[in-house]
């Protein structure tokens, strides 16, 4: 008897090089930020790079998020287990409440 093994592919995983990318920008940015309080730059400076960096986050979830939706709820609910779609269907909109918070 063979025990076969599927192994689970997350939804960004084509995009992964895409969104390191974007990381790696938001931690820059974020390294931006502590040198300019350092630096003691004037407030509203710092708060507009504060609001550019939110933004940059928030499209990485948003991608994210898509990519859960399109992947792994789809993939739940291809599969006919109705106990598996409804828990990731839960996980999805527990993540949008917490993302809309």
């Amino acid at each position: 008897m063979t025990e076969q093994t599927t192994e689970h592919h997350h939804g960004y995983m084509s995009d992964k090089d895409e969104y390191l990318k974007r990381l790696r920008r938001i931690e820059g940015r974020a390294r931006g930020l502590q040198r300019m309080v350092e630096e003691e730059k004037y407030c509203i400076d710092i708060l507009t790079q504060v609001s550019a960096m939110t933004k940059a986050l928030q499209a990485v979830g948003l991608g994210l998020l898509e990519d859960h939706l399109g992947h792994c709820v789809v993939d739940a609910a291809r599969s006919g287990d109705d106990a598996e779609t409804a828990a990731k269907i839960k996980e999805a909109s527990d993540a949008i409440a917490r993302f809309t918070r």
